[in-house]
């Protein structure tokens, strides 16, 4: 298959991240009108997502701990998996999940561009972004990446790290020619030469590296915290689920502080890469050691990114980041986390019902 043409990331990209966002407020409309159901109606289906770069949400699911809560709700889960933040935002924007896993760059730009979605717990801290480049590359400094081409996921943690390592260089994105593809993609196109750097991210990045790329450029603070979402009408309206999942969320980064082999083993189970890939991602790139409540850190992370919204065209204005900001954190939840009773079950994720997304 050939590869997609390369565009530089100025006007035309802008205006497709534009078009997104309006494309969104017309979803949005549609679902409230159809909606999930008021205050008054039971939840029958619970639609979550699942990522190989939400570590946490893989424990969950092969555990089968959130059927296990939720069965005396006679609620059900269905599982989504999410190729990227931007995969996640797009399924919550359109009402196809109540909660989504993304980072909390794109958390905020999805509230920023009009999605009526909160972030509802702080998950972890992870270095899970980089800019990569093939080994024996003639780039050897985010300087010499004027006029390459960089391969990134529009409205991911990667493509805003990648933005800021440029601006701190001295560049922009304008100076770069940006293919915009998923993540996955993002690597083949590095190793088939297709572009000269990839804005990476793990568990994806660190399989490329294991294989000889190179992690060009890394900063663990132009990475923003990987944070849980709801939908505005899933949080007023199905409280009590929205408790149960955080609580078991809460249970999963618990385990996985305790048995980080244990989390290394289902990341590599899931994510399809050797162990010892997955052992570097959970034990040198992960911190789960966070408070699921957002504290000055996290609202430092989110701040630094935002500028970028609105250099990017993605966002009107500065006050509109702003605003989003101050109302995207609903901490209710994650400051009435409870221990969950449920015990892990074994394989509970072959019977677990999955969808996986089209990327």
């Amino acid at each position: 298959m050939p590869s997609p043409a390369v565009s530089r990331a100025s006007r035309s990209t802008r205006t497709s991240l534009k078009a997104v966002s309006m494309a969104a407020a017309v979803t949005l409309l549609a679902t409230a009108c159809s909606g999930d159901g008021g205050e008054d109606e039971q939840l029958e289906t619970l639609n979550i997502d699942f990522a190989t770069y939400n570590p946490l949400s893989l424990i969950i699911l092969e555990n089968g701990w959130l059927e296990e809560e939720l069965e005396e709700l006679d609620v059900d889960v269905q599982w989504v998996q999410s190729q990227g933040s931007n995969r996640a935002n797009e399924n919550l924007r359109a009402g196809n999940i109540h909660v989504g896993s993304t980072a909390g760059s794109a958390a905020l730009l999805n509230r920023a561009v009009g999605a009526d979605t909160h972030t509802i717990l702080i998950e972890n801290q992870p270095e899970w972004s980089a800019l990569v480049t093939q080994e024996g590359s003639d780039i050897e400094s985010v300087e010499d990446l004027e006029g390459a081409s960089i391969a990134a996921t529009l409205a991911t943690d990667p493509y805003f790290f990648m933005a800021r390592a440029l601006q701190e260089a001295g560049l922009s994105v304008d100076d770069v020619e940006v293919q915009a593809l998923q993540h996955a993609d993002g690597r083949q196109a590095l190793e088939n030469g297709d572009v000269d750097a990839w804005a990476g991210l793990d568990p994806i990045m660190a399989g490329a590296e294991a294989e000889g790329a190179e992690l060009l450029y890394r900063n663990v603070d132009f990475n923003t915290y990987s944070v849980i979402n709801a939908t505005g009408d899933f949080v007023e309206n199905h409280p009590d689920v929205a408790q149960i999942v955080v609580n078991v969320y809460e249970q999963a980064r618990e385990w996985a502080t305790e048995n980080p082999e244990g989390t290394a083993e289902i990341l590599a189970e899931y994510a399809g890469i050797e162990l010892e890939i997955a052992e570097a991602v959970i034990t040198e790139r992960t911190n789960f050691e966070v408070d699921p409540v957002p504290g000055d850190d996290v609202y430092a992370a989110m701040e630094a990114a935002g500028p970028f919204f609105v250099e990017n065209g993605d966002v009107d204005s500065q006050e509109a980041v702003d605003e989003a900001l101050d109302s995207l954190f609903y901490t209710e939840f994650a400051e009435n986390i409870e221990a969950t009773d449920a015990e892990g079950t074994e394989n509970a994720a072959d019977e677990a019902d999955i969808e996986e997304d089209d990327e």
